[in-house]
Order: C-alpha cells, then sequence, then structure tokens
C-alpha cells in the first residue's frame, strides 16, 4: 500500500494518503489548510487518482481545504460532526487564526460540494471507501461529538514521513485529534465532552490490538502499547 503523511499545514495537523499501489485511487484524510498546496503533486507524483476524502472530525485545522483537495469527489464525515462543515472556524477556539488559515490554504471556508455522512456500515466492519483500501470506523466522540478513528491493515510499498520503512506494516490507526503520542485531544472546546472522552479511550484499549501504529492527527506516530505504558493522560482514564 501507499502510505504517506504531509504535516505542514497551520498548527501542524497531519494530512494523510491511503491508496493500494494496484489500484492507484487515494483516500486522502484530513485536509488542514495548506493540505490543497501539497496532494495534487503528491498524487501525481505516484500516479494516484484521488477517489475520496475522509475527515476524522470536524475542527476547522482538518478541513479547512476539503474542498480545494476534493472537488467533486466525496467528502466523509462522521454523523456527529457534519454540521460543523457550515462554517467550522466559528464551531473551534480557533477564530483567531482565521488570518493564518486563509493565509497557508484556501482564501476562505468552501463547503465542499459532495459532503456526505459517513455510511454506518463503516462502524461495524472494515469497508472498502476506495478501491483496495478497507477501513473500519470506531466512534470515539470527547473531543468532538463526532470524533471517530479509524483502523486498517497493510503493508507499506511506499512511505513518507513515516515510522515505516517499505515492507513494514500489520495493525494501524488513523486517531484523529483523540490519541497523540504522548497526548490525548482537548475536552474544553465547544461540543467536547472528558466523560464521553474517557469512555473514548476505553474503548480504543478495549478494541484495538496494542501492536497497532497510531498516526494521530498532530505530532509523530507511536503505538498503542507504548502509550497504554507511558502516556499519562490516557493513564489516567485506565486506572
Amino acid at each position: 500500500m501507499i502510505f504517506v503523511r504531509f504535516s505542514e499545514t497551520v498548527i501542524g495537523a497531519n494530512t494523510y494518503v491511503l491508496a493500494d499501489a494496484g489500484a492507484k485511487v487515494a483516500l486522502v484524510v484530513d485536509t488542514g489548510a495548506g493540505a490543497s498546496r501539497w496532494v495534487g503533486p503528491a498524487l501525481e507524483r505516484r500516479g494516484l487518482t484521488l477517489g475520496a476524502v475522509l475527515l476524522t472530525h470536524g475542527h476547522a485545522d482538518h478541513v479547512w481545504d476539503s474542498a480545494a483537495v476534493a472537488g467533486d469527489a466525496p467528502v466523509y464525515i462522521p454523523a456527529g460532526d457534519f454540521y460543523r462543515l457550515d462554517d467550522p472556524l466559528s464551531r473551534t477556539a480557533l477564530p483567531q487564526l482565521a488570518a493564518a488559515f486563509q493565509a497557508v490554504g484556501s482564501p476562505s471556508w468552501v463547503r465542499p460540494t459532495n459532503a456526505q455522512i459517513l455510511p454506518t456500515s463503516f462502524y461495524g466492519s472494515a469497508q472498502e471507501i476506495v478501491p483496495g483500501v478497507s477501513i473500519r470506523a470506531i466512534a470515539t466522540p470527547g473531543h468532538s461529538e463526532g470524533s471517530t478513528v479509524f483502523v486498517f491493515d497493510g503493508v507499506v510499498d511506499d512511505g513518507e514521513e513515516l515510522p515505516l520503512a517499505p515492507g513494514q506494516g500489520g495493525h494501524m490507526m488513523l486517531s484523529g485529534d483523540v490519541l497523540f503520542n504522548n497526548g490525548i485531544g482537548r475536552t474544553d472546546l465547544p461540543g467536547s465532552d472528558p466523560r464521553a472522552m474517557g469512555k473514548s479511550l476505553q474503548t480504543i484499549v478495549r478494541e484495538v490490538p496494542g501492536e497497532t501504529w497510531v498516526f494521530p492527527g498532530h505530532g509523530p506516530a507511536t503505538r498503542l502499547d507504548r502509550e497504554v505504558n507511558s502516556n499519562p493522560y490516557l493513564r489516567m482514564f485506565l486506572d
């Protein structure tokens, strides 16, 4: 599989590209301000076409360039955060960053023309979202109402900004702003819920194998077993 990461966005929100090396159809995950400058050339270099955009949640630093990246392609977002696509900047604590979003990414917020609620079938079992790429969604509210993590398996043939060399892989998770390397997502934002976050973190540890690689919405990758053992914020909800 092709699995590449880009972090040169406002607030360093990670954008990920997943694609089957044979099918050559890309899934782009989280499109922060600045992602639109990178996604097109990154796909072109690898001979990929865009199949869909997937959003882990609806905060502005993860969705700002979604319309510019997607064009007419579907943009999937969990149901609980669908309303945020009307005006994502005012529904976070980030209005002071409006100038930065506009300078680095799209000059103003544009709602994706083909925004869709992520089908509930993805929450039951792994489903193919673009040809050759299957993911399973786990609802993990707390950082936002609709925050969701996505788990999948694969072996990396072509990677960028990853701790995995070609031929390595296994269980992987895109954790959005729920779980970070030595941290967890904020729960003091509009729509956040500390109690729901605690339950969501417990769900992750219960349902996701410990050897899973965790690729967060900000910062470097980690492994779930490492976080279970050493992340003090996660331990707080597990003890």
